[in-house]
């Protein structure tokens, strides 16, 4: 029997939200990461985003470094509340050093697809293509647990990802350039790294 007293108020809030301790200054962190490239949004955007001429000359650093930086302040917001919402539903579902590597891996997905797969694009922000490899790889935990949560995020991640291949973005993605392969890109990324069968992949 587990003698532990559940927390309430505030602390049990942040703590079913996953924003108790040091999963909330982790998500401040991240947030920060997202956000504080607006403070100087066109230099940052010319000196990180995914651009193919400067990396043909060799700027391999814009395939990660396009993920932290977006078209403007909506958008950073935007993505800024996707991050909120995944790390509500998953932050304790893989140990913190792995879901670095999952949002990572899902980042450089998207941009080996967007190089490889999309040669026509020429330009490219956004941390929305690696956020949904997180929750490709949050379902599947859900899924391995047997949670009922699991089989809805599933069905709607799948849902989403076949809406927008054939009829584009989704009515409220907030921009009409929003690049919708990178959300496939980057939800196959997030799953292929999820799947990987090593022991610190577990749940803690």
């Amino acid at each position: 029997m587990n003698g532990e007293v559940p927390a309430g108020g505030l602390a049990g809030a942040l703590k079913s939200l996953n924003g108790d301790r040091a999963y909330g200054i982790a998500l401040v962190l991240a947030l920060l990461l997202l956000l504080l490239p607006e403070l100087d949004a066109q230099a940052a955007r010319q000196m990180l985003a995914f651009d193919r001429s400067e990396l043909g000359q060799g700027e391999w650093w814009r395939l990660l470094s396009a993920h932290f930086v977006h078209l403007d302040l909506e958008h950073a917001v935007l993505n800024g509340l996707g991050l909120v919402l995944m790390w509500a539903l998953f932050a304790r579902d893989y140990p913190p050093g792995w879901w670095l590597v999952i949002y990572l891996g899902s980042a450089l997905c998207v941009s080996a697809g967007l190089w490889f797969l999309n040669p026509e694009l020429e330009w490219y922000v956004g941390a929305s293509g690696a956020l949904h490899g997180v929750m490709a790889a949050g379902t599947l935990a859900h899924l391995r647990r047997g949670d009922l949560d699991g089989w809805i995020l599933a069905i709607f991640i799948v849902l989403k990802l076949a809406y927008e291949q054939f009829s584009g973005a989704l009515p409220f993605a907030g921009s009409a350039d929003t690049v919708v392969d990178a959300h496939l890109y980057g939800a196959i990324g997030g799953l292929g790294l999820a799947l990987i069968p090593i022991g610190i992949l577990r749940a803690p």
